[in-house]
């Protein structure tokens, strides 16, 4: 399954690469909706600073949302700093006078939520743009290329798909359907298939893998396995066109949830060989266009497109 990743966050460049248009209003909404309260949405920073520089009035009024919710979540940031450096004082005065478990471990808890809280600060007031800021996890919104009207349109969705019709309480109960399987997608993933389709830029996918199983080797009896994360980058490195399902969620009373899910399907050898048992699929560039318009009367087709996908070789190493 793919853990995380590292997307194409600048709508811009989408309008360049693939001449999409952008859902301008899909954006406002989500921005407005985070910067009032209504909506939790998780970010990534490189999507933020893709209005950065804002162009039209409706780019300035996301930008606006953008600046109202950093301000809040900085002062929100700054009242926690006050409060751990209080902790930690008073810790340190209990310390000097008397050595005791409690006032230890408030000292290295709030020495930690110190340093976390420092650059949870630095990160909203960095301008210099750093890798880490265009990665997503399950949960984090992303933008995804879909058709409508004959139009390739970019709109930012969130990386857990709660198919439409469905209790929000899915969310919950399949926490995995950030990911679709493709030996499951004419079962619980069959009201998208042939419906809604689209497409998630990514230079670099993330997995959780066993260390032993990376390291080819079986764990002695009684030997904990420890997890670890491996960073897989394609090579020759470039932009993959990940094929994923969508869905738009309606309820009464509340607002609407795009969401999306990638594709998995079986590892390729040295995907396999490093631990990991799923692999993402990028298809290639000249069918873009039939995936993001499917006939579902003709699935065989859209299984030929995940076949004739991009196959690049994926180098790995352990996440920084």
């Amino acid at each position: 399954m793919c853990y995380s990743a590292q997307i194409l966050a600048d709508y811009r460049r989408f309008v360049r690469t693939f001449g999409a248009i952008m859902d301008i209003s899909e954006f406002a909404r989500l921005f407005f909706e985070r910067a009032e309260g209504a909506s939790k949405a998780k970010v990534p920073k490189a999507m933020e600073d893709a209005f950065a520089e804002p162009q039209t009035d409706a780019e300035r009024e996301i930008k606006a949302s953008i600046d109202k919710f950093n301000r809040e979540q900085a002062s929100k940031l700054e009242q926690d700093l006050f409060k751990q450096r209080k902790r930690l004082a008073d810790a340190q005065r209990t310390l000097q006078a008397k050595v005791t478990r409690a006032a230890a471990e408030s000292q290295r808890i709030a020495t930690d939520k110190i340093a976390w809280t420092l650059g949870k600060l630095e990160d909203i007031q960095r301008a210099v743009p750093d890798a880490r800021d265009s990665r997503i996890f399950p949960g984090h919104y992303a933008p995804v290329m879909v058709m409508e009207n004959g139009k390739r349109v970019v709109r930012p969705m969130r990386y857990q798909c709660r198919i439409a019709g469905k209790p929000a309480s899915y969310d919950v109960k399949y926490p995995g359907t950030y990911n679709a399987r493709r030996d499951n997608l004419q079962g619980f993933w069959q009201p998208l298939f042939g419906y809604s389709h689209g497409i998630l830029v990514v230079s670099t996918f993330y997995e959780n893998v066993s260390r032993a199983k990376m390291e080819g080797r079986d764990l002695a009896p009684g030997v904990k396995d420890e997890n670890v994360v491996l960073e897989f980058n394609p090579n020759p490195p470039h932009d993959m066109l990940v094929a994923c399902l969508w869905s738009r969620w309606s309820a009464p009373g509340e607002s609407d949830l795009l969401s999306f899910a990638a594709i998995t399907d079986e590892p390729p050898p040295e995907v396999a060989a490093a631990g990991h048992d799923r692999c993402i699929i990028p298809i290639k560039p000249e069918n873009i266009d039939a995936w993001l318009n499917p006939d579902s009367g003709d699935l065989a087709a859209l299984y030929g497109i995940l076949d004739d996908r991009d196959r690049p070789y994926y180098e790995h190493r352990l996440a920084a």
